[in-house]
Formats: C-alpha cells, sequence, structure tokens
C-alpha cells in the first residue's frame, strides 16, 4: 500500500511563529508582541460576550446577518456584499482555496505578512514575492513581478511588519495594472488606524476583481475571539460563501464583535491615544539614534545597525520584563517591532532602551 501523503505543497509550509507571550521568571510581562490593543476590548463588548456566554449551546446564525448590518451601518457598505471569517486569516484562506490552485501563482511584496505563503501553499499554489523600495510596496515592482500564471495579489495597507502605506493613487494604479485573470486583495488589517481611509472600499466598488479584508483583532481588541470580515463584489462573495463553514463563528464572537463595532466611542479613543503614543514612540526612538519609518498602525519597526544589535536590544528589553517581535523572518534581521502601548508602556520601552543605549 502506497504511504499516505499530504498535497504537494503542504510540507513546504513553515509554521506561522506567533508573538511571545511569557518570560521565565518574570511576572510582570509588558507584551508588546503581536499588535494587541493595549486597552483590551469594549467594555461594551465584554458585557455582549458575558451574555452570549448563557447561550452557548445554540447553534450560531449561519448568515451573520446582524453583524453584517452593523458592519455596513458604520462603513457605509452593502451588507449583501460582506462575509464574514474566524479572522482576516481565514477569509485569506478561503480566497486562495477558491481562486488559486496548483499551476497558479499568488505574488506580495517581499516583507509581506507571513500568513500569505501559508494560503498560497496550502492550495498547491506557487508564492512568488516581489521587491520592495524602501520598506514600502513597489507598484512598478509588483507590475513586472505578473505572469501568466499569476491569479491573486495580497498587498497588505498599512503593512505588516514595516507599518508602510501607499497612497490611493498608487493602489488604484496597480489594479488598473493587473490583467484580468488576477484577483487584488487588500488587507486592511490595520486600516482602522489610519484617519479617514477607507481601506480600499472605494477601489472594490470600482472594479469587479479588488476584495478588501478587515479584522477586529487590532484595534478593537478581540483578537481572541476571532473575527474578521471582507468586502467584495456579490459575485466574489457567492463563491467564498460556498467554501465556507456554515457555522464558522460562534454565539460569543458574533456578539462581541457587533458590540465592538457598536461603541464608536470606545474605539476613536484608542485610535486617538495610538496616534498620539506612536508619535512619541518614533520620535524617541530616532533621539536614541534607532532609525524607524513613519508608521501608519499600532507598531512601529525599529532598525539597529545589524542582526547582532537587534538580538541584544531584544534580550536586554526581556530582562526588563518588555516582549516585542524580532522579524527576521520578513527579511529584517537587524529590526524589532514594537506594539504601540499605553502611555506609560511607551515610557517604560524608552526608558529601557536608553538604558541599552547607555542614555538613561
Amino acid at each position: 500500500m502506497p504511504a499516505i501523503t499530504p498535497q504537494p505543497g503542504i510540507m513546504d509550509i513553515a509554521l506561522y511563529e506567533g508573538g511571545e507571550s511569557k518570560i521565565d521568571g518574570v511576572a510582570d510581562v509588558l507584551k508588546l508582541s503581536s499588535n494587541e490593543n493595549p486597552f483590551g476590548a469594549s467594555p461594551e463588548a465584554v458585557a455582549a460576550v458575558a451574555a452570549a456566554a448563557a447561550q452557548m449551546h445554540r447553534y450560531p446564525s449561519i448568515d451573520h446577518a446582524a453583524l453584517r448590518r452593523v458592519i455596513g451601518d458604520v462603513h457605509g457598505l452593502d451588507p449583501d456584499r460582506l462575509i464574514l471569517g474566524v479572522g482576516s486569516d481565514e477569509l485569506l484562506t478561503l480566497i486562495a482555496q477558491a481562486y488559486a490552485g496548483p499551476g497558479d501563482e499568488v505574488l506580495y511584496p517581499v516583507h509581506g505578512f507571513s500568513y500569505y505563503p501559508i494560503v498560497a501553499r496550502a492550495a498547491g499554489a506557487t508564492p512568488v514575492t516581489a521587491p520592495e523600495t524602501e520598506r514600502r510596496v513597489d507598484v512598478d515592482a509588483m507590475l513586472a513581478a505578473v505572469t501568466p500564471c499569476t491569479r491573486l495579489v495580497f498587498v497588505a495597507n498599512p503593512a505588516n511588519p514595516t507599518g508602510t502605506m501607499i497612497g490611493a493613487d498608487a493602489v488604484a494604479r496597480l489594479a488598473a495594472g493587473l490583467p484580468d485573470r488576477c484577483l487584488l486583495v487588500l488587507d486592511g488589517a490595520y486600516a482602522e488606524y489610519v484617519d479617514g481611509f477607507d481601506g480600499g472600499a472605494a477601489l472594490v466598488d470600482a472594479h469587479d476583481r479588488v476584495v478588501m479584508t478587515r479584522t477586529f483583532s487590532k484595534l478593537y481588541g478581540l483578537g481572541g475571539l476571532r473575527v474578521g470580515w471582507a468586502y467584495a463584489p456579490r459575485a466574489i462573495i457567492d463563491v467564498l460563501n460556498r467554501v465556507r463553514g456554515p457555522f464558522n463563528l460562534s454565539n460569543v464572537a458574533l456578539a462581541g464583535a457587533e458590540a465592538a463595532m457598536r461603541d464608536r466611542a470606545f474605539a476613536e479613543t484608542c485610535r486617538e491615544i495610538n496616534a498620539t503614543e506612536r508619535t512619541r514612540l518614533t520620535g524617541g526612538l530616532r533621539q536614541l539614534g534607532i532609525a524607524c519609518d513613519d508608521s501608519f498602525a499600532n507598531f512601529v519597526l525599529a532598525r539597529f545597525a545589524d542582526e547582532a544589535e537587534a538580538a541584544a536590544a531584544d534580550a536586554h528589553l526581556k530582562s526588563e520584563g518588555i516582549l516585542v517581535r524580532r522579524v527576521k523572518g520578513y527579511g529584517f534581521p537587524e529590526a524589532l517591532r514594537i506594539t504601540v502601548g499605553r502611555p506609560e508602556d511607551v515610557t517604560r520601552v524608552l526608558s529601557a532602551l536608553g538604558r541599552f543605549r547607555g542614555q538613561g
């Protein structure tokens, strides 16, 4: 009998590595390694989750109509063109499953989110990267990397782990330059942190082959519930609903997400504090001689002289009970990604790095 083997490409997948959450022997750990909302979830979302827990024996809604309506109301979008997933990660997986396969290529920027090659290989497709310029998506390089086999193009805007962003004109030029056989996926996990930014919704309306994904895991503080959503042409939504599990989101997750989306005051407060503290963190790093780009997300990519200094800085931060993210796997061995925390958290990080650099 032949051995049982997985589909081609599966064993080529490198396991996803999340941010660390513990330091041995340290009780007061400041976790700034996973880009979580340092203020947690809205109190209204917490209350909604507690109330929904009493109904956890009931099957959840299949069509997620209530949450889709709330998202549509807040963002001015057609609820019938929305789909919900277990985080935006599941939606990226469904998109790859539905639109890519053996012999196809999935294109993304060289420093793009590490989940893109995972979903490509899981679908049997080949992941392909395009170079960036100064840690930013290069539209010309992306278009030059398109081949007759390209079926999906993933672009995070703002990007992870760099925090950089390209403007609406550049994204529109990318969409217009792709051949009709290509689906452009705009990953907007950090879109809420950009004032007045629609995440690409207008571009979705202007094309029949553009999808926007979003998440409740960042600004809304629901990373533990795993809720994401996508906005796309109706034909694509119809396709994705055919491969989506009917009960993919729990009653608890749906209730928490709906309450979080409704609590606009909490979300806006979190966004404003993030903007203020992001500026302070960026300025403080530069004063210490640590390079960083302007970030449009809830983290800053701090670049040191080389990999050795980044490793030493990481070790020093850990010695002071602070966890950040090494991003060697993203092509930045010399960098640390630091989540923007509360004001006191930013002070603690800058003080620790000041001591590391001998300036504090």
